[in-house]
């Protein structure tokens, strides 16, 4: 695996003679589109592939892969174009069996997706994964579950043979998180038992296999109640065989002060969940100024600290799959960045001439541009941020990885995940 950044001259045709691969090749694995413009600046991936087959008519990918020994799966993980066997085959079409640099490691991953994501995205995404969580099943302050329309969600996982988990949250209808609905649960452990047997119920009848609980902005008065309804929902849940995941805010110490850190005890929810996920990202935000979304130096701050409370066995990291364009000058309760995907940032600097540069203390893309006379500043991952990330998980000893979200398709993110780690389930 190699990282090429963009020089002034560079074309896709130039860089991929003198690294030794196809132009087809080099677009696929960085998600690059006609008519193929690059930034100064760009990092691009570039792998090595050891066997490659051309596609000859009556080729089909069962034929493919009792050849040469490899699962379907390995397969769409080797060739993004596939999109998981939603585009079909083609003659003429060179796949990659085989890469030089196998994976040396077992690892868990993991992704959120709305029910509305697109099924190419969807299918392309799968499978990368260990497990994919449908956003989001909730509930009534009596415990009553509020169901959600996941049956095309879940067919996909059990094509792709990945594990489905329950999400839960306090999430409400105007998109935000409910601490008054948690502190209602929690006051009757009548509603807490209620919603624990529907969960339960569901769950069975859906085929999910474990549970992910994510509340958010949970009341300092409330953190040990949170806790001990994630001990209880653990118990039950892990009588019936699931498995019970907590999500968690991005701590630096205990005592952190603020309405998103308080709630979330880290080792009073690390003993009660099977579990974790630690959202390591949003820094940079909608609402706040221009920065890194997961700087690496605040990333680590996080890690050094959950494991101090949490057993690493049990912390999966999060890692954003997402960017943010701002509109300067930025004004404080005014400005609102607009999200944008990581393979749309460097296609935005190229359309615009602006030069991608690289903060190295947070390890970070990042360019300015005009547009209308408005001075722009974009924030995103690319083969650089990602590698820096993808190795932490291996440096601390962690259970996996997760992403937030699957949303929006960033193939060389999924592409150096499996130069990383083989999924397991």
């Amino acid at each position: 695996m190699t990282l090429y950044t963009v020089s002034a001259g560079d074309s896709l045709y130039s860089i991929a003679k003198k690294s030794g691969v196809t132009a087809a090749f080099l677009a696929e694995w960085n998600g690059i589109s006609p008519p193929y413009p690059l930034a100064i600046g760009q990092c691009l991936l570039i792998l090595s592939p050891t066997v490659t087959h051309t596609v000859k008519s009556g080729d089909t990918v069962f034929s493919i892969c009792s050849r040469y020994g490899i699962t379907r799966n390995d397969l769409f993980r080797r060739n993004p174009s596939l999109c998981g066997g939603y585009i079909p085959l083609a003659a003429g079409q060179t796949l990659v069996i085989d890469f030089e640099k196998a994976p040396k490691a077992d690892y868990f991953s993991y992704a959120y997706a709305y029910t509305f994501i697109k099924e190419r995205v969807l299918r392309q995404t799968l499978p990368y994964l260990s497990s994919l969580a449908p956003f989001t099943y909730g509930f009534t302050v009596d415990g009553s579950l509020l169901s959600l329309s996941d049956a095309s969600l879940l067919s996909a996982c059990r094509d792709y043979d990945v594990m489905p988990l329950m999400h839960l949250s306090t999430l409400t209808e105007d998109g935000g998180f409910s601490n008054e609905l948690a502190s209602g649960l929690f006051s009757s452990p009548d509603a807490e038992d209620r919603l624990i047997s529907e969960i339960i119920a569901e769950m069975t009848k859906k085929g999910y296999t474990g549970l992910d609980i994510d509340f958010e902005f949970i009341r300092a008065s409330d953190a040990q109640s949170y806790a001990d309804f994630i001990s209880k929902a653990q118990r039950a849940l892990n009588q019936h065989g699931y498995t019970v995941y907590a999500a968690l805010a991005p701590k630096t110490s205990a005592d952190q002060a603020g309405l998103l850190y308080q709630g979330h005890l880290y080792d009073k929810i690390g003993a009660a969940a099977d579990r974790v996920f630690l959202m390591t990202y949003e820094w940079g935000y909608t609402y706040g100024p221009p920065m890194a979304v997961a700087p690496i130096n605040a990333v680590r701050r996080v890690l050094d600290y959950a494991v101090t409370e949490i057993p690493p066995e049990k912390i999966i990291m999060g890692i954003p799959n997402y960017a943010y364009d701002w509109a300067l000058p930025y004004k404080s309760g005014e400005t609102r960045a607009t999200l944008i995907s990581n393979e749309d940032a460097p296609r935005i600097a190229a359309e615009n001439n602006a030069e991608i540069k690289f903060d190295e203390t947070a390890q970070s893309p990042y360019f300015n541009y005009y547009k209308n006379g408005v001075m722009h500043e974009v924030w995103f991952e690319d083969p650089r941020s990602v590698t820096a990330k993808l190795a932490l998980p291996l440096e601390y000893g962690f259970f996996g990885v997760g992403y937030w979200n699957a949303m929006r398709p960033f193939n060389s993110n999924w592409l150096i995940l499996s130069q990383f780690y083989r999924t397991f389930l």
